[in-house]
């Protein structure tokens, strides 16, 4: 292989230049300017094709053309001769040609066929058409060959169309046996052939078709690259990539796709800044990519760019940037991302909504998640799992499990995620016998088996509730061997119930699972910590300096503005610190004179009492809350992001500031949602 690929390099006589320079660049607007041939095999990937290109192979009849003709007419002529049809005719057939494609494409069969059924007269475009609409069709295949086998004069577009159909609803074997039986085949043959067997993964015998075929060109190697993206084997892809005669926009979005799944980023930037032609696809891989590597700033500022060039977004698109925007709890540009939504076709769509409500329901905006939900004509299982998840991060148990029960009365059937959904409510409600029965029937009732997330809600369920003993014993019982985390959870419930014993046991079976956790260390540290045992953290801590464990650092984040303001413990770098500073220890002395008492165990340092509470003064939630009753309009509820889990001191900190300055304060960790308001906490103190 490597060596056919040098070859063909050698046979080049120019070098593709490289575009060093992003700005400015070319980008094709391809999915408003263009539109893609529908007929899967002439262009299996899809590539954008020019709105003046005709879609049909060379051997293919012109639209236009008077050969071709059959009659469906008592005193049809001979097939074997072009019968003297006058322009109106052909006129006819041509407009009958273009109904039924329309038709075929908006997915109405039936009046496809009506259309083709009352046509006196039929081109070889016209059975071809139909044949497109029948193969396409999943459980048509039947039908497909038998319209297939009815056409008087097949040419290599009606052999291609068939060959598309075998493809998408059959086995490669009969794929294959059809292949063979062609009597001509032409270029989209061969890369309907490779591209199927791409997309199945069988990238050997894809390879195999590769090296046989007389001539290739651009979506020959888009098909092989991105089959070699899509099974993991990114060397491959990169060695393809490099060697391909014609890189397509594919093959390149499909080279950045594959450098953003395996965590490459910079190999992406590069390449996305090189490319000669971006299309909407392209923008697509780069803000997901950002997205899905923990990066989604980089995702938005990305997003804005691609906007600025006048490249509308489609769902795809939208999909990835609420979901940054869910991450960096950014609200007011998921509210600017919604105006946009609902400006474009994009307002109905399915998709497009249940990205939404998950945007409005991580951001803490359950009303405006709700009222959503309520308008969304068409919801699927993720959209019921989106607002179930929602109300269950909230911990609003009781509404999560009666829309359960409502979406099971719509007659939609639960799948895992629902049930990770369900018993993640009944966790944060502290509903423990109502969980247990959930995860006992979901395999009798409902045909789910527990998966590792299923038995992680089942022992933090148990575990916060004090049942550490039980949830060992479902440890012990289950049918896989527990990953990390599973200790991690069981670490954190005794950490809450200060159960040493367990925590030790918990701890280093999590150790010698993920000996880099982090998260681990920590907790230890904080059950030794609340035991007074001093000596114990030093050693967990020297333990932690030893294996080169990174703990990290908690942050609390605010968005005011469009601008996100972060803050660290003990920040010493915010403009506004001195107000801040000055506003804590304002509100300090009026929680004192409330009753407030400093939880001292929240100070995981061995220091002196004093120093401990100014510690706990300026952990970073307090510091963003602060910030926040300055420059938030009163009415208007504060909200807080966390990284980590919101300290105890805090939590108890949090329900004097919102009585004594009665505004309502959001915060998020990463366990759940707390809403404070008059002094109370919305998890009741349980979480």
């Amino acid at each position: 292989m490597y060596h056919y690929l040098r070859n063909r390099r050698n046979q080049r006589h120019f070098p593709l230049p490289f575009i060093k320079n992003f700005l400015p660049t070319k980008h094709c607007n391809w999915p408003f300017s263009t539109f893609t041939v529908q007929i899967p095999n002439a262009n299996p990937n899809l590539e954008a094709v020019p709105s003046n290109f005709h879609a049909r192979s060379p051997q293919g009849p012109n639209l236009l053309s008077t050969h071709n003709l059959t009659s469906t007419h008592p005193a049809a002529p001979s097939l074997d001769k072009s019968p003297p049809f006058d322009q109106n005719t052909l006129n006819d057939i041509i407009s009958s040609n273009k109904i039924i494609t329309s038709y075929i494409r908006s997915g109405d069969l039936s009046s496809a066929l009506r259309v083709f059924r009352n046509m006196t007269v039929k081109t070889t475009v016209t059975w071809n058409a139909m044949l497109a609409g029948y193969s396409r069709k999943p459980g048509k295949l039947t039908e497909a060959q038998k319209l297939f086998d009815q056409i008087p004069e097949k040419d290599t577009v009606s052999y291609n169309i068939m060959l598309a159909g075998y493809v998408q609803n059959s086995d490669m074997e009969a794929v294959w046996s059809f292949f063979n039986s062609m009597p001509s085949k032409d270029i989209a043959s061969w890369n309907t052939m490779i591209s199927g067997f791409a997309q199945k993964g069988a990238m050997a015998k894809a390879r195999e078709l590769f090296l046989a075929m007389p001539e290739k060109n651009s979506v020959t190697w888009s098909a092989m690259i991105s089959g070699y993206v899509e099974c993991g084997a990114l060397e491959l892809a990169e060695e393809f990539f490099e060697f391909a005669a014609v890189k397509s926009v594919v093959a390149w979005t499909a080279m950045i796709s594959g450098y953003m799944k395996f965590g490459k980023i910079e190999k992406a930037e590069r390449l996305f800044k090189e490319m000669p032609v971006k299309n909407l696809v392209t923008w697509n891989a780069m803000i997901a990519g950002y997205v899905e590597n923990c990066r989604a700033e980089d995702g938005l500022k990305i997003f804005r760019i691609m906007l600025r060039y006048g490249i509308r977004p489609n769902h795809s698109s939208l999909s990835s940037v609420l979901l940054g925007c869910s991450e960096l709890s950014a609200l007011q540009l998921g509210k600017q991302v919604h105006q946009l939504v609902c400006k474009s076709s994009l307002r109905d769509d399915t998709t497009a909504c249940t990205s939404l409500i998950s945007m409005y329901c991580k951001c803490g905006v359950l009303d405006d998640a709700w009222k959503l939900f309520l308008e969304t004509k068409s919801k699927d299982i993720v959209s019921w799992n989106a607002m179930i998840s929602g109300y269950a991060q909230h911990g609003a148990g009781e509404k999560a499990l009666h829309l359960f029960e409502e979406m099971r009365g719509e007659g939609i059937k639960p799948d895992w995620i629902t049930f990770v959904a369900v018993l993640l409510a009944c966790n944060h409600a502290g509903l423990v016998d109502i969980g247990v029965r959930y995860f006992d029937s979901m395999v009798k009732d409902y045909g789910v088996e527990p998966r590792p997330d299923h038995y992680t809600c089942m022992v933090d369920l148990l575990g916060r509730a004090g049942k550490l003993v039980e949830a060992v014993d479902l440890i012990k019982k289950m049918p896989f061997k527990p990953h990390s985390a599973i200790f991690g959870t069981l670490l954190g419930a005794c950490r809450i119930h200060k159960n040493l014993e367990l925590a030790e046991f918990a701890a280093q079976n999590l150790f010698n699972l993920d000996p880099q956790s982090a998260a681990g260390y920590v907790q230890l540290a904080n059950v030794y910590a609340a035991a007074n045992k001093w000596d114990h953290v030093a050693r967990v801590r020297r333990s932690m300096k030893d294996n080169k464990v990174v703990k990290t650092p908690g942050y609390s984040w605010i968005e005011i503005k469009n601008t996100v303001h972060e803050f660290r413990s003990g920040d010493r770098v915010h403009p506004e610190l001195a107000s801040i500073h000055e506003k804590l220890n304002e509100l300090e002395k009026k929680m004192k004179l409330a009753g407030y008492v400093p939880d001292l165990e929240s100070a995981l340092h061995d220091v002196g009492e004093e120093q401990k509470e100014q510690l706990l003064l300026w952990h970073s939630e307090k510091l963003a809350i602060a910030f926040g009753l300055i420059v938030v309009p009163y009415g208007t509820p504060i909200r807080v992001f966390k990284n980590l889990r919101v300290c105890g001191d805090c939590h108890r900190a949090i329900k004097y500031i919102s009585a004594i300055e009665r505004r309502e304060i959001i915060v998020r960790d990463t366990v759940r949602f707390h809403h404070f308001m008059g002094g109370c906490c919305s998890c009741g103190d349980y979480w």
